[in-house]
């Protein structure tokens, strides 16, 4: 008989009591939930595919940072580096290969930056892509925690901090999928000091499930779901909903897969899938990153040349031929294993990620899904391939719009990869597509979903994923990113001129540089012109392919012939385009597209046509003014002064009786002095009489007190009787200048305008 559980304590101690063999443990039994609110469903928007736990993955070996915590600057990947980089001589990994001979792997570009230089300079080569100066082995310029990490392109930092998620969480985050994650190859290339265990898939999962079970344990604003149920009562207290997954390429490893599975369903797992990055003895992995051919390869030294992935020659690793559409797929469908697993899922109501199966085994999950009544199937991160780049659609890893109706016919769900390269113009999406890689083309994909696919869809973010993240659509960090500098250097502008503007978030210069972010971009999918209202309650949408799961099923949950994948607009590629663009020295800029203090390569990339750049990009500069027309009315184009700020920076303007060459330099407008060399702001006509000066012209009395060696302070002087009191007059003499009371009648006086009587008689004495 089973009991429900009414506590986490409780929870905690059968999950124990299950690891040992005990009994399996039940979800604690939800609190009543009112039927209107039933009716309406769940708040907030949920995230598939996020890595909480996967500093240690990999054997622990990979990732600076902890889930919890104080956040650190890291030593920059320099050798001897704790973390982000591969050991420096991978070359004898190869010969394990005898029938590598036959093939010069030193053309394939990542095994000759993997393996033929290595560590900290070969890994860094991995990491980079359009925009990105990569962030693996060495990244000097990424050790700032705030200032130079977290960012979009962070690889090998921590992007799932507990005060992030939580921020999330407060932004609208009510479910997320936590994904127990590990590749051996991944762990075997990393230096073994930095390991804290042997390399075993497995057991960084074991580990990784702990983490999550001990997070739940103590943490009042988020709670591990173990069913759909569950999942709604934690949502409904205003609690994160999390859902355990696995995500390892030697799933259960050697061990009976069932009596595992029996096992991580009784510790919480309530999804997982079933092939990831290379085949295994549950079905095929699509075709992918070359870096996993490798890996593949390693494992059983096969090279196929019936087509070719890794090069336009080969494939290496796995078994691969054309399809009837001639594209190079793997032939490996789920295996009698994989077949059996899905079915033992299935019989739990367990949720089936089909991400990284290749297309056979897709079709074999299809079939039994149908099988099954329409059996809920789901991606947890993806791209749509029809409004993909050909170079990101050619890969076996992106999802056909015919994948997208089983998954429909299913009552599936999609999670939309945030981590956008290129994306072909979807034309109906309403969203200028003029900033690739950033929220806009994320627009392009999650509107095609929406209005063409009409599939369901949620974030699958991948966050600690070991993937570049959406670039922002502003700064200095990559804007637009994704296809070539000229093209984002004009994008990027675009941004400025045309808005929307600024959340005023790390988002805006940041990209979605961690968990916490989510919520921005949602908001920034909104700004631009995405209708994200579905995306924003992504949560029920989730929760109900999971009572689908777990539910009575009468057959097909919708037909999905209303799909549509019309609209999206011809490839041009990025050849064609970079070529109408002028250029210097060969390579191609776009005019006036940089503001002052961006980098820059060439003078006429500047607004201010003046660039730090030594000739022909040798060294990249930044752009700086030419004269002060470009610093705006504050501030003026310093020039001859070696200092820092220095030559052609921007300064501010000076106040009154700061020293000065030109009326440039002045908020006044106005330099003076003595000489040529010695001068001062001033404001004309801006002292009274009596006041403190250093120029007749500050005074309105015309006439300053100050001499510019002596005295070159004074004060304001009189030069008519008009600037002095009524009862005053303008002294001379040794009294000039000042003004001095009317006399009254005999005193001595010499003018009449001394006397209050104005007259002075012939007697020198006021009348």
């Amino acid at each position: 008989m089973e009991f429900p559980i009414r506590s986490k304590a409780v929870l905690a101690l059968a999950l124990a009591l299950a690891q040992g063999c005990g009994p399996v443990a039940q979800e604690p039994e939800p609190a009543p939930v009112a039927t209107a609110a039933r009716g309406l469903g769940v708040s907030g928007f949920a995230e598939l595919h996020h890595h909480m736990f996967a500093e240690e993955a990999f054997g622990g070996g990979w990732f600076h940072g902890s889930h919890t915590g104080a956040l650190e600057r890291c030593d920059g990947g320099a050798p001897e580096s704790d973390h982000a980089r591969v050991r420096m001589d991978l070359s004898e990994m190869l010969k394990l290969c005898p029938n590598s001979g036959s093939v010069d792997l030193r053309g394939v570009p990542v095994l000759a930056d993997l393996f033929g230089i290595g560590g900290a300079v070969g890994s860094e080569f991995i990491g980079k892509i359009e925009g990105t100066e990569g962030d693996t082995g060495l990244h000097l310029g990424r050790r700032e925690v705030r200032t130079e990490w977290p960012r979009w392109d962070t690889l090998a930092h921590q992007q799932s901090w507990d005060g992030w998620l939580k921020q999330a969480h407060q932004g609208g985050m009510s479910l997320v999928v936590v994904s127990l994650v590990s590749n051996q190859f991944l762990c075997k290339v990393l230096p073994y000091q930095n390991l804290k265990r042997p390399c075993d898939e497995m057991a960084d999962v074991e580990v990784q499930l702990q983490m999550a079970r001990d997070f739940d344990a103590r943490t009042d604003w988020a709670e591990i779901a173990l069913s759909p149920a569950h999942a709604r009562s934690i949502i409904s207290s205003g609690k994160l909903a999390m859902v355990l997954s696995i995500e390892t390429s030697n799933l259960f490893g050697n061990k009976d897969w069932r009596s595992e599975l029996d096992r991580f369903y009784a510790l919480g797992v309530r999804t997982l899938q079933p092939v990831h990055q290379l085949d295994n003895r549950f079905g095929g992995a699509a075709l992918h990153n070359p870096l996993f051919h490798a890996a593949q390869f390693l494992e059983n030294c096969h090279i196929d040349f019936d087509c070719g992935t890794t090069t336009k020659d080969f494939t290496l690793g796995f078994d691969v031929a054309r399809d009837a559409a001639g594209n190079c797929r793997n032939t490996k469908g789920l295996t009698a294993d994989g077949k059996a697993l899905v079915q033992a899922m299935m019989a739990k109501g367990m949720l089936i990620d089909l991400a990284h199966m290749g297309e056979k085994g897709v079709q074999d999950s299809i079939a039994l899904a149908q099988a099954n009544s329409y059996y809920p199937l789901y991606v947890s991160h993806g791209h749509f391939r029809e409004v993909m780049n050909p170079k990101l659609a050619d890969d076996e890893k992106t999802t056909p719009a015919w994948v997208v109706r089983a998954l429909r016919q299913t009552g599936g769900i999609f999670g939309l990869r945030t981590a956008h390269d290129e994306t072909r113009t979807y034309t109906k999406s309403g969203v200028a597509n003029n900033c690739h890689g950033s929220t806009r083309s994320l627009a392009q994909a999650y509107e095609f979903g929406r209005q063409g696919l009409k599939m369901p869809m949620a974030f699958g973010a991948d966050l600690n994923g070991f993937i570049q993240q959406t670039r922002p659509r502003f700064g200095s960090h990559g804007a637009c990113s994704a296809t070539f500098q000229a093209e984002a250097d004009e994008q990027a502008r675009q941004q400025v001129l045309s808005g929307p503007g600024r959340l005023g978030t790390d988002f805006d210069e940041y990209g979605l540089a961690h968990v916490g972010l989510l919520p921005d971009l949602l908001k920034d999918l909104g700004r631009v012109g995405a209708q994200t209202e579905g995306l924003a309650n992504s949560a029920e949408l989730y929760i109900r392919m999971w009572e689908r799961a777990n539910g009575p099923r009468t057959g097909m949950a919708d037909a999905a012939s209303d799909i549509d994948t019309s609209g999206v607009a011809p490839y041009e590629d990025k050849s064609v385009r970079e070529a109408r663009y002028p250029t210097v020295c060969g390579i191609a800029y776009a005019p006036d597209t940089k503001v002052l203090n961006e980098g820059c390569r060439f003078d006429a990339e500047c607004i201010s046509d003046q660039c730090t750049s030594v000739l022909c990009s040798t060294f990249d500069g930044r752009c700086v003014c030419n004269d002060d027309g470009d610093c705006g009315a504050s501030a003026y184009c310093q020039d001859e002064i070696p200092a820092n700020p220095g030559d052609n920076d921007c300064v501010p303007k000076k106040a009154d009786w700061a020293s000065c060459s030109r009326d440039g330099q002045c908020l006044s407008g106005e330099c003076g002095g003595c000489a040529d060399t010695v001068g001062w702001c001033y404001t004309p006509n801006s002292k009274a009489y009596g006041q403190s000066c250093k120029s007749d012209n500050e005074c309105t009395t015309g006439r300053c007190g100050a001499d510019c060696y002596l005295n070159p302070t004074g004060t304001c002087l009189c030069d008519s009787d008009s600037h002095c009191a009524s009862s005053q007059y303008c002294g001379w003499g040794t009294n000039s200048g000042k003004c001095q009371d009317k006399k009254s009648r005999g005193a001595a006086c010499a003018y009449d305008r001394e006397c209050l009587s104005n007259k002075c008689r012939w007697s020198f004495t006021c009348a």
